[in-house]
């Protein structure tokens, strides 16, 4: 049995089945196609002697094709149902269905194509079903073979066909999914606005907002993913660890748009440390800017008026975590930033939008092993996303934690000045550029910047208290006047006082502690400005 959308390779995979002796039943479309190249070819509604209905929605929705593909040839009582209703069995069945995903309508719902796969699929045990036009050779060269297809085959070929059936219902679910009724015609159109506009405002966050919010972006109890493997990686987190790139199916990822210009092939860290990197570079605003980081956090990060600059302050926040780790920059990086960087510590990867003339050269003579990685920049800040994809993570035992992903849309120009001082208008940039740093850090996280440069960084730890001597052990002393930014709120002063400590003159932090009039009396108490962003950046 024959119906298929998708013709490639059909007339020669067909005439290899009739010079074997198999004769053909297949749906109109496919029975002209295969008559019309001189394949013989019995057309469905002569088989079932039933035309096609309802401008063909009904086919091959028939008894005598239904019964010939699911009847058991071992239980007798199948076998006398076949005999009294003069239906023949059918061994092989050849379906692939219409092709939802790029011509998205009712009409390209397939309802014959999937039942037939599923009733196949489901007998393999005496019944062979090919979905893919790809195994048409494979499955040719087993008949000619003489050994015909083993139970282990036809199970292999049954999985195929259900995965192929699972991804176009997905297909059609979320198509559903993100449908809705227009009152005035009465015919379904896709949403869409809503969601764009939802991410221009900051409700509070309440179970009814969430609930709402939920209801707008198409998170009805039910998230469908479909992963497809996009490359297989060197190793994961570990050599002994196996690992591969997977993205959407049908979707491009990042990774399918970044050229790889020398070193060996990426491993899973490689690429989740450079994708964490690159979302960093691009949240720090127009300037040239340098990102560093070392297991998914950053141990540097600078902006200047140029890219050289900005690289080599990157570097010299955490000259011993820079090695082994991976760069990011917001530039094509030149000869100057090429030579800093051969004259830094080695890195894993470099990313960047573009190299110039001889720059790749130059880095891969010094620097053999280093990943250098072009990328697109973004269209828009990646710092203003926030509805565009869902995070998820695993917990294990079949469990998922899924969020909609970290944003950094809260407006500088309005966050509230707390304290008696206010910052200069250089102490507020450098608050915003160090609340951004602090986004990307894992919590607790404490940030000391100064002039456009993370001088240090706490990341990771279980008390904010020691994520702040961290990150001032690191300042050494160089972000004295400058700015200490923190992904939650101090619920103690005594953070507040550790920060004064190290001669920051401004902290910007979320506010929202029961014990932020303790806390605002001793940023005032050490003559410090504060700023409340109202907006908590905790990351795991």
């Amino acid at each position: 049995m024959i119906s298929v959308y998708d013709k490639t390779g059909l007339i020669d995979f067909a005439a290899g089945l009739v010079e074997l002796g198999w004769e053909l039943i297949a749906s109109a479309g496919s029975a002209a196609t295969l008559n019309a190249a001189g394949v013989a070819t019995v057309d469905v509604a002569d088989h079932t002697g039933s035309p096609p209905m309802l401008g063909h929605r009904v086919v091959t929705l028939h008894p005598r094709i239904h019964g010939g593909i699911l009847a058991d040839r071992d239980d007798l009582s199948h076998q006398h149902d076949l005999s009294a209703n003069d239906i023949a069995a059918i061994d092989l069945v050849v379906v692939n269905l219409y092709p939802f995903e790029t011509a998205s309508s009712v009409e390209m719902i397939d309802i014959g194509g999937p039942a037939m796969l599923r009733a196949a699929a489901k007998n393999y045990a005496h019944v062979a079903v090919v979905a893919e036009p790809a195994d048409y050779a494979t499955v040719l060269d087993e008949l000619r073979s003489g050994s015909g297809f083993s139970v282990a085959r036809r199970l292999e070929l049954a999985q195929k066909a259900f995965a192929h059936s699972a991804r176009y219902e997905a297909a059609i679910a979320a198509w559903f999914n993100n449908e809705t009724i227009c009152e005035t015609t009465g015919e379904p159109h896709t949403a869409g606005s809503a969601i764009a506009e939802s991410a221009t405002t900051e409700p509070a966050i309440t179970e009814s907002a969430i609930a709402a919010d939920d209801e707008q972006q198409g998170f009805g109890g039910l998230l469908r993913l479909e992963l497809e493997q996009a490359e297989r990686l060197r190793y994961g987190e570990n050599p002994h660890q196996q690992a591969v790139r997977c993205r959407l199916r049908g979707q491009p990822g990042f990774f399918d748009g970044v050229i790889q210009h020398s070193g060996p092939a990426p491993s899973y860290l490689n690429l989740f440390d450079a994708r964490a990197a690159w979302r960093l570079v691009f949240d720090l605003g127009d300037l040239p800017a340098a990102v560093i980081v070392k297991h998914a956090n950053p141990c540097g990060a600078a902006v200047a008026e140029e890219l050289v600059t900005a690289y080599s302050r990157a570097f010299d926040c955490d000259q011993r975590s820079a090695f082994g780790g991976v760069v990011a920059t917001n530039r094509v990086i030149d000869a100057a930033t090429a030579d800093a960087m051969v004259a830094a510590a080695q890195a894993d990867v470099i990313i960047a939008p573009g190299y110039s003339e001889g720059v790749v050269e130059r880095l891969v003579a010094r620097r053999a092993n280093t990943r250098l990685f072009e990328a697109p920049v973004p269209a828009t800040p990646i710092a203003d996303h926030s509805t565009s994809d869902w995070d998820l993570r695993s917990l294990g035992g079949g469990d998922f934690l899924v969020q909609s992903p970290q944003r950094l849309a809260s407006n500088p120009a309005a966050w509230q000045i707390v304290t008696a001082r206010q910052p200069s208008e250089a102490q507020l940039a450098d608050a915003v550029f160090a609340w951004r740093v602090c986004a990307r850090t894992g919590s607790n996280a404490i940030v000391l910047a100064k002039d456009g440069t993370a001088w240090g960084i706490g990341a990771g730890q279980q008390n904010r208290v020691q994520a702040g001597e961290i990150a001032a052990g690191k300042a050494a002393g160089r972000a004295v006047g400058g700015v200490c930014a923190s992904d939650g709120f101090y619920p103690f002063a005594d953070g507040i006082h550790a920060a004064a400590d190290t001669g920051i003159a401004v902290v910007v932090q979320p506010g929202g502690s029961i014990n932020d009039t303790e806390v605002i009396a001793a940023a005032n108490e050490r003559n410090l400005a504060m700023l409340f962003t109202a907006e908590r950046q905790f990351r795991h």
